[in-house]
């Protein structure tokens, strides 16, 4: 009989297939008396040392299948052995207890685990399941229970109650369709390994029944359903969903790895738009040559105070290396209008999106704008990085932030903290900036058409209000030609011009704006591969 149940996906995709229960390694570990302490002690360490190899391996392992980033974590867990609090724990509980080596590190793991838990950060919060998983580690080399708990022979869809992050990554991932967990959360260390690996998965799935081996199931990675047993119609419906799906993905695969050039030989570059670290799985799923637009906002947003420099360097450096020295293209802070932030206490305004924003609190408030413009330097070493400044209307305004870069690089130079120069480019989003755009152009590398905002300021359209949709015409003449002036003035000035607003996306305007000469396309990564397509398409030779 058929069973459904519900959770949040983690990655899109349909998988079809036996389900496998993934059956942790975990053993009871019993307490038991020792005569010997000091031996019990050295049989910990040596455990310890032997875990912190394995975990090395799996390091080296993480690496070539999904980033520096993502098996970052494993650094993380052999920094957690080797923690004082967390050794004396153990070797405590071994010596006033005399107890064995499993019972003092199962106990010291659940202790630690716990305390994680109880905190009120997010980030430390997620360090509970960190603690148990290397207490498992250790625990299982000490009792000979290591090993994986998933045994299919076929691929399947593998459930499991959770999975840490090194049994994630030790999975075969040729016999795995997809994953299903009771708990995890969006922003754990599985569900961005599992986006990475591009595998659908579901995660608080309050499933009761566990004898699920061998039957059949559906995951919907659209939807969050997870079906046990379908009936055949549903069955069938899934079936022909799945074929859809994998002739649409086989027809956009045909243009990874292809150029993006015109039939007479011109190249543009397509690259895609972000709005967090997790979407840099989709980027490089989709073949983008680069990140056009990084709305380093987020982190802003998803903050209940101002984002440390150390915060923002770890995501910055995150992405510069996920993307393997290709363009990533980073913009400051864009604040107020519709993106309102408690801590920065921005006072009430009538007309927001004409307010202070953007980089008119970055300039008002240098503090916030140094932040991150040292966490930005910072992460430069470590890949391509160029820097864009939103909401520009004067030549002054980027003389201005030129001289706060300048106080910055001095004083990394003054710590000793490596960095690269980085291109600097500015949004072209407000009509002052269209006509000072030739005076601009001689001041920066790069120029980035921001063609929401661009014709909300151009046609006097608030885009935030739904009466104004038919007045807001994003074709309109007055919109393109701005964009054609822009990239004119652009070229002669020095610098080079790229489209990151949704326009950016239009396939019935791609061929417009390369007869303009535009240089790159920014686009969302589900789109990369639709331009790309429509850029083969075209002939600027006619």
């Amino acid at each position: 009989m058929q069973k459904e149940y519900l959770g949040k996906a983690v990655f899109t995709g349909i998988a079809i297939g036996k389900i496998s229960v993934y059956h942790k390694k975990d053993s009871v570990v019993k307490r038991e008396r020792t005569d010997d302490p000091e031996k019990e002690i050295k049989r910990y360490h040596e455990a310890s040392e032997e875990a912190k190899r394995e975990l090395a391996a799996l390091y080296d392992k993480a690496l070539k299948e999904v980033g520096q980033a993502n098996a970052a974590v494993f650094e993380v867990h052999q920094m957690m052995l080797d923690d004082l609090d967390y050794q004396e724990s153990v070797e405590n509980i071994i010596r006033t207890q005399n107890v064995n080596a499993e019972f003092a590190v199962a106990t010291t793991g659940d202790n630690f685990s716990e305390m994680f838990a109880n905190m009120d950060d997010d980030y430390m919060r997620g360090r509970a399941a960190d603690v148990k998983d290397i207490s498992n580690r250790v625990v299982g080399i000490l009792s000979g229970t290591g090993g994986s708990g998933f045994t299919a022979k076929e691929p399947s869809i593998l459930l499991a109650d959770d999975l840490a992050p090194s049994e994630t990554v030790q999975l075969d991932k040729s016999l795995v369709l997809s994953f299903v967990t009771r708990h995890g959360s969006t922003n754990s260390h599985t569900a961005i390994l599992a986006r990475t690996m591009n595998i659908p998965a579901l995660i608080g799935v309050d499933f009761i029944e566990d004898d699920m081996e061998g039957h059949t199931g559906i995951v919907d990675g659209y939807t969050g359903r997870f079906i046990v047993d379908p009936d055949q119609d549903v069955l069938k419906e899934y079936q022909d969903k799945k074929k859809q799906e994998e002739e649409k993905r086989r027809l956009l695969l045909e243009l990874k790895g292809k150029e993006n050039i015109t039939k007479d030989g011109v190249k543009i570059n397509v690259f895609a738009n972000i709005g967090s670290v997790k979407d840099v799985a989709d980027v490089l799923a989709n073949d983008a040559g680069g990140i056009g637009l990084f709305r380093s906002e987020f982190l802003y947003l998803g903050c209940d105070d101002y984002p440390s420099e150390e915060e923002q360097f770890k995501a910055y450096k995150t992405v510069a290396e996920n993307m393997a020295g290709k363009k990533v293209i980073i913009r400051t802070l864009d604040i107020g209008a519709d993106k309102q932030v408690d801590y920065f206490h921005l006072d009430h305004e009538d007309n927001p999106a004409m307010g202070f924003r953007a980089i008119r609190i970055c300039l008002k408030r240098p503090e916030i704008f140094k932040t991150q413009l040292r966490a930005l330097y910072r992460a430069s070493y470590y890949g391509n990085i160029s820097i864009m400044f939103p909401m520009i209307i004067s030549v002054d305004e980027v003389r201005r932030i030129k001289e706060i870069i300048a106080e910055v690089k001095k004083e990394l130079d003054q710590q000793n903290l490596p960095y690269k120069d980085c291109e600097l480019g500015v949004m072209i989003e407000t009509p002052a900036a269209v006509w000072m755009s030739g005076e601009l152009a001689r001041e920066v590398d790069f120029f980035s058409i921001g063609t929401n905002d661009l014709t909300q300021y151009t046609l006097a359209c608030d885009r935030q209000n739904p009466n104004l949709e038919d007045f807001s015409d994003t074709h309109h003449p007055a919109v393109l030609r701005e964009i054609e002036y822009t990239i004119k003035k652009g070229h002669e000035g020095g610098a080079w011009v790229g489209i990151c607003g949704e326009l950016g996306a239009d396939t019935s305007l791609t061929e417009t704006f390369l007869r303009m000469g535009v240089d790159e396309l920014s686009v969302s990564p589900s789109r990369v591969l639709a331009v790309r397509d429509a850029i083969r398409k075209t002939d600027l030779s006619r």
